[in-house]
């Protein structure tokens, strides 16, 4: 499980069998009436492993489970050749922009009957957080997959760097200015970066940027991922840039184009005092046990807490087989699968609530407290602003936010640029509304 939340072996089954295939397909009949229903993650071995010991308890006789394995680097390329060429498995691992598109575009089997409670069971919009539900559903209440797990952000903090430098450590409630005033004194004290925050210098950089000034009482970027009617810079959201501008310009924070893809290793070795992602990184840690002190904390606040939302799924293609057959094994990735995985890779809070108390435990019982409480904070956090836009016409964004966000934070551009990216994001809007 990664930001955008991109987060072996024959085994036998109790009822049916779970097996390993190099090719996509759809759930169908087998000899004897048997329904089998495909499954596609992007997982990584060791948790695919374990999904498939959870898998293995299904019990219906007369489904059977079938894993696809996919590369997890690869996924998207497998993903976007299986939608091309109409042999999506009948669940995969998808992001929330995807679901949406692909609901949108008539791609994906509806499953809003199913999940209003008849016949469904504990498995309904009620059982899940709510955020993470709202989000999951098109403007006409469409729901063409289900969150599965909820990517939660915050700071990882090195405690003995902090302690060298004489700063307190982060802690719910800190700050925007207590996180660059901390992150230019490890810069001084040796530091090449005191903050690594690709979240806010990459293409995504102006969501999570609203936080302060959704935090100050100002207006976020966007109105709305999924359904916006306009992009905002004002006065406030422009402070919050200026003071990440000064902090690149002064060399506490890491500019934009800084090479991330060793950042988790960089940080578990000390190179890195502060960096802000994800809870994932949790489940690497317990693994590659890293030889600095850390913890985990809230983003920082002006007045009220804000935070990014981000939920990953399971989505399901609209030429699925068999239907009934295929909600009945979602239901029990969601609601079961993740109670017997988490405990052993506890990579991300689930959006089923009953599910939650696994994650919870694992943190608890591998002593990694801070990030539990920061979890919690994050879901209980009553600002929120989504990651990217999930509209079909995404990408037309994110041509203009190239063109001019990074140059912006590096001084390239005048911050006064901001409202001109702004007006141009605008009319792409209006263009599609």
């Amino acid at each position: 499980m990664k930001r955008t939340l991109h987060t072996a072996g024959a085994l036998l089954a109790a009822g049916g069998l779970l097996a390993t295939s190099a090719c996509g397909g759809s759930s169908g009949n087998e000899s004897g009436g048997k329904t089998t229903v495909t499954v596609m993650t992007w997982e990584s071995n060791a948790t695919n492993q374990l999904i498939d010991k959870a898998l293995a308890g299904f019990s219906d006789p007369d489904i059977t489970v079938k894993r696809i394995d996919t590369p997890n680097g690869n996924y998207g390329d497998k993903l976007a050749s299986l939608t091309q060429a109409k042999k999506l498995p009948d669940l995969f691992w998808c992001g929330n922009d995807t679901e949406l598109q692909y609901t949108g575009q008539g791609l994906l089997t509806d499953w809003s009957d199913k999940l209003s409670g008849s016949g469904s069971g504990d498995f309904t919009t009620s059982s899940f957080v709510p955020t993470a539900m709202k989000n999951w559903k098109t403007a006409d209440g469409k729901i063409g997959g289900v969150p599965s797990l909820m990517n939660t952000y915050g700071i990882w903090y090195d405690i003995d760097a902090f302690k060298a430098a004489g700063i307190p450590v982060p802690a719910t409630g800190w700050t925007w200015d207590e996180m660059y005033a901390a992150a230019d004194k490890l810069h001084k004290k040796g530091a090449k970066y005191g903050l690594v925050a690709d979240a806010m210098t990459a293409l995504d950089g102006p969501f999570s940027a609203s936080l302060y000034s959704l935090s100050a009482g100002g207006a976020p970027f966007a109105d709305s991922v999924h359904q916006p009617t306009e992009v905002t810079a004002d006065t406030t959201y422009t402070e919050g840039v200026g003071k990440l501008v000064a902090g690149i310009k002064s060399g506490a924070v890491a500019p934009p184009g800084y090479d991330i893809s060793s950042q988790q290793s960089l940080f578990a070795a000390g190179e890195i005092p502060m960096l802000w992602s994800g809870q994932w990184l949790a489940a690497g840690f317990l693994t590659d046990k890293p030889k600095i002190k850390y913890g985990f904390a809230p983003l920082p606040q002006v007045d009220k807490a804000a935070t990014l939302y981000d939920a990953v799924g399971i989505c399901t293609p609209s030429y699925t087989k068999n239907a009934d057959a295929t909600f009945q094994v979602l239901s029990y990735l969601d609601s079961t699968v993740w109670t017997k995985v988490l405990p052993d890779s506890p990579v991300a809070v689930p959006a089923y609530t009953a599910a939650q108390d696994a994650y919870f435990d694992a943190l608890d019982k591998a002593g990694l407290t801070t990030v539990a409480s920061t979890v919690k904070a994050d879901l209980d956090a009553p600002l929120t602003m989504g990651v990217r836009f999930t509209t079909q016409w995404a990408s037309q964004s994110n041509d203009l936010i190239t063109a001019y966000w990074p140059d912006i934070l590096q001084g390239k551009k005048p911050l006064s640029d901001l409202q001109t990216m702004t007006d141009k994001i605008n009319d792409v809007i209006k263009s599609n509304g």
